[in-house]
């Protein structure tokens, strides 16, 4: 079972914070020649990495918002690259993603904003792996962090020092 602290949850919040007001500056400095490229043909274009984001915090968002009401949930996983397929991302408006995700985090962050401190604790089992609302919340921001910087966007000056300590 993964656990973390209610500062570590506070941190990350702030940084998702942080994240949603800036980064979609940012990835519209992005030319959607840009967007469209592949590193390799069986890679992610920055379109879909995108794209996997926002299928992510619509997975999280579900994961945190449910959590809070009800301890002991059983979630289902996910798989990353059938979703990307089946939503088309490489084929969509690049600002439109940008958009869409902007929204959907500042979903989640409401969700998150509003949680009381005990919801945090609460259990949830997700693909078979036992962890706390906190641990999704922070872990979220974690993987969404990683995926920017992979897709080229500088987060590092947005993150809190709650981001690099341990939990």
């Amino acid at each position: 079972m993964t656990d973390v602290t209610i500062s570590a949850v506070r941190g990350a919040i702030d940084n998702m914070r942080s994240l949603i007001a800036v980064v979609p500056g940012r990835l519209y400095a992005m030319t959607g020649e840009q967007a469209v490229m592949k590193r390799t043909p069986e890679s992610w274009s920055r379109k879909e990495e995108l794209g996997h984001l926002i299928d992510s915090a619509t997975n999280n968002h579900q994961r945190i918002a449910r959590g809070q009401i009800e301890s002991g949930l059983v979630l289902p996983g996910y798989g990353g690259d059938r979703w990307v397929a089946l939503h088309g991302y490489q084929h969509r408006d690049w600002g439109e993603l940008i958009e869409l995700w902007r929204a959907v985090n500042k979903q989640l962050l409401s969700a998150a904003q509003s949680a009381p401190d005990a919801s945090w604790a609460n259990l949830l089992t997700v693909d078979g792996e036992k962890q706390t609302v906190g641990f999704v919340m922070v872990d979220y921001v974690r993987h969404m962090t990683e995926h920017l910087r992979h897709i080229g966007v500088a987060v590092d000056d947005l993150l809190g020092a709650s981001a690099t300590a341990p939990s």
